[in-house]
């Protein structure tokens, strides 16, 4: 809402009228008002959230007295940087709820609790047998029980659950697609989750994620258009655009190993190709140390230590990665594509050739930059889409006596 429109609705909140629905919806938008200022800005005194939000001192106290008695505000001690002047301030409870987020791996499952400032409470990666999806539940619940234990928090201040997994999510029935996790293929897993934790759950793509979590906290932070390749055992992207997650019709979007069909030469960049690729090379070249099982450390390893074959090997691989960035570039013209997974985090021998290669095809090549979250960009994105929904749900869950 605009300082304008603020303006507008005090003022009519004022203004003498008839009995309606009207200014109990007015009151609820200055009190959303209000506690978006001091999220924003907190902690910050009551005629500061006048001037910030646009809207009169009374009904500041007004907004300040009802989220101060829901629990979603408290007073604190003034801004050390300046004079307090006698004022009172006031900043968000952080710990009015909480929000847990999951990150379901083919070997793993990573989990942590934020608050509602996004701060880590509480992480934790647990190795699975097996990748399976019931053990996967049992291990969810686990867990979500450990970290409770280590947040030392009310595990019934959980506001809700969000879970990357690797696979397609239908957007309609919750069911996951073309997905690596044995037993998931098909499930509903958001409402199996639910049942497990006894919370809200939403699931998502894993690179979805991902992509979201760089936004947030990474290397696209505020960007709004970018894109997030992850290139490991397998290949997906996320893309978002206009800050927003795009998940496409069927919440396909991203699947960027597609762009193969159709073409009879080989642009496959993951692990199991890039190994075939090396071992081609190694066998026509007798000076290279690459050696069998070829594995994408190996290769890399051999490349910094300057062996030609090697390079060449990385070369190819960068070769194809561009050639997965340039569909998505072209349609979309993000800002900057972030390369992820076991693959795409060796920037200090890919990111140049990339670049090289998408300022020579495309005549607005995006920014290539490797991903500074790691291993933890799906949990990241994970928290962000759980924190978006707790910080709404928070306000509009209050006490019915706070809100009268």
């Amino acid at each position: 809402m605009t300082a304008d429109l603020v303006k507008i609705a005090d003022h009519m909140a004022r203004e003498p009228r008839a009995p309606s629905a009207t200014p109990r919806l007015l009151k609820h938008l200055n009190e959303q008002t209000v506690l978006d200022v001091l999220r924003a800005e907190a902690p910050i005194s009551r005629a500061e959230i006048s001037r910030r939000a646009g809207i009169s001192k009374p009904t500041v106290s007004l907004a300040l007295q009802s989220l101060l008695g829901a629990g979603l505000v408290r007073e604190v001690d003034h801004d050390p940087g300046g004079p307090s002047y006698g004022a009172v301030f006031f900043e968000p409870v952080p710990d009015a709820a909480l929000v847990l987020g999951l990150d379901l791996g083919a070997r793993f499952l990573r989990g942590a609790i934020c608050d509602l400032r996004g701060e880590i409470q509480a992480r934790h990666d647990v190795e699975l047998r097996a990748a399976d999806a019931r053990e996967a539940l049992d291990a969810v619940a686990e867990l979500r029980d450990a970290l409770v234990v280590a947040a030392a928090v009310d595990g019934d201040i959980l506001d809700g659950a969000v879970v990357g997994v690797p696979g397609v999510v239908d957007a309609e029935t919750g069911h996951i697609h073309m997905t690596s996790v044995v037993g998931l293929e098909g499930m509903p897993f958001a409402l199996e989750v639910e049942q497990v934790l006894g919370l809200q759950t939403t699931v998502e793509n894993d690179i979805n994620l991902a992509a979201l979590g760089e936004r947030w906290r990474g290397v696209a932070r505020g960007i709004e258009d970018s894109v997030f390749l992850s290139i490991g055992t397998g290949l997906g992207a996320g893309v978002v655009l206009h800050g927003e997650l795009h998940r496409g019709r069927h919440g396909a979007a991203g699947e960027l190993d597609l762009v193969s069909a159709g073409r009879p030469d080989t642009i496959d960049p993951c692990a199991d190709a890039l190994s075939a690729l090396a071992e081609e090379r190694a066998s026509s070249d007798a000076r290279t140390s690459l050696a069998p099982p070829y594995s994408p450390p190996a290769i890399f390893a051999a490349a910094r230590s300057g062996d030609e074959v090697a390079r060449a090997v990385v070369d190819e691989e960068a070769r194809r990665i561009a050639l997965h960035v340039v569909p998505v570039a072209a349609v979309s013209d993000v800002d900057v594509v972030v390369l992820g997974g076991g693959i795409g985090m060796n920037g200090d021998l890919l990111l140049d050739p990339v670049r090289r290669y998408l300022a020579e095809w495309l005549p607005f090549p995006p920014r290539v930059e490797v991903s500074s979250l790691g291993d933890a960009a799906v949990l990241t994105g994970a928290l962000a889409v759980g924190l978006r929904a707790a910080l709404e749900n928070v306000f509009v869950g209050r006490p019915r006596s706070a809100v009268r």
